[in-house]
């Protein structure tokens, strides 16, 4: 089976995307990042994901981004909203920013090395 490299954080939407690849006949190889976020229930439940789904290996790498900051999710100094109004004209404080393009560039190193286009 060719390999296949897949963001996994634990979520719906990285499960499904694993579930897929497999499905589809990729050797699932599964990122997931602790970049400095508050809680650990993400890379918690992307071990349980990539054990339910059987992929070849989970790497688990630390790359923490906290000290670039200007996010709730990875700065102690920044409170966490709770119960608030979306503004959809306004950025989040819960944006991590660049997060998906650093973890893009990381899954693509990887990918690289395992000889994965996909």
């Amino acid at each position: 089976m060719p390999p296949a490299v897949v963001l996994l954080s634990g979520g719906l939407d990285s499960y499904t995307a694993a579930a897929v690849a497999r499905r589809d006949g990729f050797d699932v190889h599964a990122l997931s990042l602790r970049y400095g976020q508050r809680h650990r229930l993400e890379i918690e439940a992307a071990r349980r994901v990539a054990s339910a789904l059987g992929v070849a290996r989970h790497l688990v790498l630390d790359l923490d981004l906290s000290a670039i900051g200007g996010s709730a999710l990875t700065s102690p100094h920044i409170a966490v909203p709770r119960d608030r109004q979306v503004d959809t004209a306004e950025i989040p404080s819960t944006y991590v920013p660049a997060r998906n393009t650093i973890f893009l560039s990381v899954a693509l190193g990887w990918a690289e090395v395992l000889g994965a286009s996909d």
